[in-house]
């Protein structure tokens, strides 16, 4: 794997928020061979206790991932000024530091990407100015690979709930109407971290994601952690060679609160770069959002006010990442 160079990103680190220091590297994290015959039970059972699984035996070829990292250490490692013809993000680009409209900041830049059918077929330029058509092509490639995992794996959810139709959850995210997006994330190394007094730098801050399941790959440096039942933060190990998959806000409330959908964060490191690939699986923005009916019992009621996916992306956006997203569509007492 390539390494980045110690590239800075702009502003000090005295905007960008830290935790105290966890030591706990969490080795309890399901692991699911997608080839096992027991995988969709393994899958439903992590869905509901963690939010948060590891994938191996996925069939995408370790060649293929190491020249898509490769092209991102390329455009990384370009002059910051370089970089910058490729943003600001709006949402779709380049970005440095800054996550979001509403404050937050991250020990991170980043590339994203919209996976719209109609957009991929454009030119790279078009949609991003500085964006290599190797990069481009590669990031398209490993889309369409990644979004077929997620069918698949999404398939085999509704099967283990006993869904009647297979394609109850897949289905919105194969629609060429699919609010999906992918994202290149870099967290270069930190040496002023010792100035900290011994706490932990933020990369991108403890969120959720809002839509109905992503997909993180990264290089083989640490620094996801995810958040237990018990409000303790673990260290996923890392694994350069498998997928790690995060329930996000909308299956959760699909399933009636039977998923979690996991929090998480990343935290920067002081001699390694991170750099890390995340697909996020999204329904098209006219999809209404409520638990499936076929997944409640006889007598359970919503725990969620209806809404569409555009009506809680347009929610969500507006809030800081650490917020409880999902608490302004719960349903009150009174409600039910």
């Amino acid at each position: 794997m390539v390494v980045l160079s110690p590239a800075p990103i702009h502003h000090n680190l005295g905007d960008i928020e830290t935790c105290k220091p966890t030591t706990n590297i969490f080795t309890g994290i399901p692991v699911v061979d997608l080839s096992d015959k027991n995988a969709k039970t393994l899958i439903v059972e992590a869905c509901k206790e963690f939010g948060f699984f590891k994938v191996i035996n996925h069939g995408v070829s370790m060649e293929f991932l190491t020249k898509l990292e490769e092209e991102a250490v390329k455009f990384f490692n370009l002059p910051q000024q370089e970089k910058d013809k490729s943003g600001p993000s709006n949402p779709f680009g380049y970005g440095n530091k800054k996550i979001g409209p509403n404050g937050d900041v991250g020990w991170v830049e980043y590339l994203l990407f919209c996976t719209n059918s109609e957009l991929i077929s454009q030119d790279a330029t078009t949609i991003i100015p500085g964006i290599s058509e190797t990069l481009w092509g590669l990031v398209n490639e490993y889309v369409s690979a990644i979004r077929s995992m997620v069918c698949e794996v999404l398939e085999m959810i509704a099967e283990e709930l006993q869904i009647e139709a297979k394609d109850a959850f897949s289905r919105l995210i194969r629609d060429e109407k699919s609010d999906s997006c992918f994202r290149l994330n870099h967290y270069p190394p930190c040496p002023e971290l010792q100035a900290l007094s011994g706490r932990n730098l933020i990369g991108f801050g403890e969120h959720t994601d809002p839509q109905i399941m992503s997909v993180v790959r990264s290089n083989n440096t640490s620094g996801l952690q995810i958040c237990l039942r018990d409000g303790s933060w673990v260290s996923v190990p890392s694994d350069h060679t498998s997928f790690f998959f995060n329930v996000g806000d909308s299956l959760q409330v699909m399933t009636n609160g039977r998923f979690r959908s996991v929090k998480h964060r990343v935290l920067a490191n002081s001699l390694s770069s991170r750099v890390s690939m995340i697909y996020f699986g999204g329904p098209p923005l006219s999809e209404i959002i409520t638990p499936l009916c076929c997944v409640m019992e006889e007598g359970e009621e919503s725990l969620y006010k209806e809404f569409t996916w555009s009506e809680y992306k347009k929610s969500a956006y507006k809030t800081r990442l650490g917020d409880n997203r999902l608490g302004l569509f719960e349903k009150s007492a009174t409600d039910k």
